[in-house]
């Protein structure tokens, strides 16, 4: 039975629309389904807004007891709402934060991280130890002239070194440009520029026509050294590379010193070192080359050979690490695996 102050039963349509309401609001399980809920029963089109439009057609007379009716049930709609939204944002707030949550008393992840590679750290050592002794680091460029890679070298045009079977040329062929075949075009650039006396060691890339294997490369390291002042004698030379060879291999290193030819050098010596680590017991090795400087290479960079003498020698630095780590193959210094790198704690 309507009440008496429901015009035309309309308490029960809002008691239908505001329960279908409620029901949605509740159902509703994110803020983005709790809209759809508003939007559907409390928004234009909606069962409630289409009640309050029919005011318009209630005598007036009724007009007050109808709004107050359908007030009601839009404010308990708009209410559930209210209510809804909270309970659904503070639930949507605490997922996100345990989604975010970080344990702090976790270990954390160890990342591998780069680092530099052992011939690169082995150069600067080496360099190191001719600085520390007061000398300094030369560099020069890869791609050099011919007659500074071999003419003011001292080697002869018909040389084997020149052919193109050790050597790279680089076209065109009458620029006559290669890619150095030893750090040596540093020592005549020295020489040219700078003032005497010079003690310079020049480490940096070379490159020889050479097949990979467990001992050669076709792009390697070396490291060279030129001293030129008055006085100077093998003596002085000795003495040099058996300091270095002390700190690179030991203590008990020593070094020996047997004739050879070499064009920028006479007298000229093949080095070899006394390694007291060898695996299978100590034993010499060969190191590298070294002897007294040419006079005709001294000439060639305008130096006087009357006044002035000079020594030279130089190594590669593949092959001291090699015989200071124990090293059997050098491509493995070159292949860019990490597990090789590891072993020399790289340092970033």
């Amino acid at each position: 039975m309507p009440h008496p102050d429901d015009p035309a039963g309309l308490g029960a349509r809002v008691d239908a629309a505001v329960t279908a309401a409620l029901a949605a609001i509740e159902a509703a399980q994110s803020t983005a389904e709790l809209q759809a809920a508003k939007a559907a029963h409390n928004g234009q089109g909606s069962e409630l807004a289409a009640l309050n439009g029919s005011l318009r057609d209630v005598a007036p007379e009724e007009r007050k007891a109808a709004g107050q009716i359908i007030g009601a049930g839009r404010g308990r709609v708009g209410a559930a709402i209210t209510e809804r939204q909270a309970q659904l944002a503070a639930a949507e707030e605490q997922a996100q934060l345990e989604a975010e949550r970080i344990d702090v008393t976790a270990l954390p992840r160890i990342r591998a991280v780069g680092g530099r590679h052992p011939l690169t750290m082995l150069s600067e050592e080496m360099g190191d130890v001719f600085v520390g002794m007061g000398w300094e680091i030369a560099e020069g460029p890869e791609l050099e002239h011919e007659w500074y890679n071999f003419d003011s070298l001292n080697v002869d045009p018909d040389h084997p070194a020149r052919g193109e079977s050790d050597t790279f040329y680089v076209a065109p062929a009458d620029r006559h440009m290669v890619l150095r075949t030893q750090t040596s075009p540093v020592q005549m650039r020295s020489m040219l520029t700078r003032e005497l006396p010079i003690y310079i060691v020049a480490p940096g890339r070379v490159y020889r026509t050479d097949d990979i294997d467990a001992t050669h490369l076709p792009v390697f390291t070396q490291i060279e050294g030129l001293a030129v002042d008055k006085g100077l004698t093998m003596a002085n030379l000795r003495g040099t590379l058996e300091h270095l060879a002390r700190i690179m291999f030991g203590e008990e290193a020593k070094i020996r010193l047997r004739p050879n030819y070499f064009p920028f050098t006479e007298p000229s010596a093949e080095m070899d070192v006394w390694h007291p680590g060898m695996r299978g017991g100590p034993r010499w090795v060969e190191w590298g080359g070294c002897g007294m400087v040419n006079p005709n290479v001294l000439r060639a960079a305008g130096i006087d050979p009357e006044v002035y003498s000079g020594f030279a020698f130089g190594m590669g630095i593949e092959r001291t690490l090699q015989f200071r780590y124990q090293l059997d193959d050098m491509r493995d210094m070159i292949e860019g695996d990490v597990r090789f790198t590891e072993q020399f704690g790289m340092v970033i």
